[in-house]
């Protein structure tokens, strides 16, 4: 560290802007050859450079005045741009994972798409049933009730509910035949 340089740095760690301005013009070219070594982007390099500059102009007072400012400057610009990569290496990692999960949804999209078309049927075909019946078979099928659970709820006897059932099959087999899978769906659970 050259005398100069000692005086400067302890002028800049009292707040004297002019001595940290001589440093800055001194050093940032310097610095940001450095960092671009490691960069590999001189628009990005100047921008951690000049980031490292206002970060010691920060921590100004909390400078020592035996150490050597450039060696000080390079270790502070070094760990600046480690950061910077460490951080563009997550948001790289971040953006893959997002466009592998986009893409898995969109696989998931496509194999479900035939799934989707045959619940639009089924809720078509639902709603040609009669209202009663249609209640029956949602309560025998969405919410999984015995034939005679559902009787005593809606105060009606079994053998009306086996009819509703009956009934809301038949109609249903008839709109959905051409779905082999929905016959399972629509199987009677007794």
């Amino acid at each position: 560290m050259t005398p100069n340089d000692s005086q400067l740095l302890n002028a800049f760690s009292k707040g004297d802007e002019k001595a940290f301005e001589q440093l800055f013009e001194a050093y940032y070219e310097q610095t940001c050859k450095y960092v671009f070594k490691m960069i590999r982007d001189r628009d990005t390099s100047e921008e951690i450079v000049q980031s490292t500059f206002v970060n010691l102009w920060e921590k100004r007072e909390m400078m020592r005045a035996d150490i050597t400012f450039k060696s000080y400057l390079f270790r502070s610009a070094y760990n600046t741009a480690l950061n910077f990569l460490k951080h563009k290496k997550v948001v790289a990692s971040h953006v893959a994972y997002k466009q592998n999960r986009i893409e898995e949804l969109r696989r998931e999209a496509i194999s479900l798409q035939p799934d989707f078309e045959i619940q639009k049927r089924i809720e078509l075909a639902m709603e040609q049933l009669p209202p009663q019946c249609k209640r029956v078979f949602k309560m025998s099928r969405e919410e999984r009730l015995k034939y005679h659970e559902i009787a005593d709820q809606l105060g009606i006897s079994k053998k009306t509910v086996e009819v509703h059932m009956g009934k809301a099959l038949k109609i249903l087999r008839e709109h959905l035949s051409d779905y082999l899978m929905v016959f399972l769906f629509l199987t009677p659970f007794t």
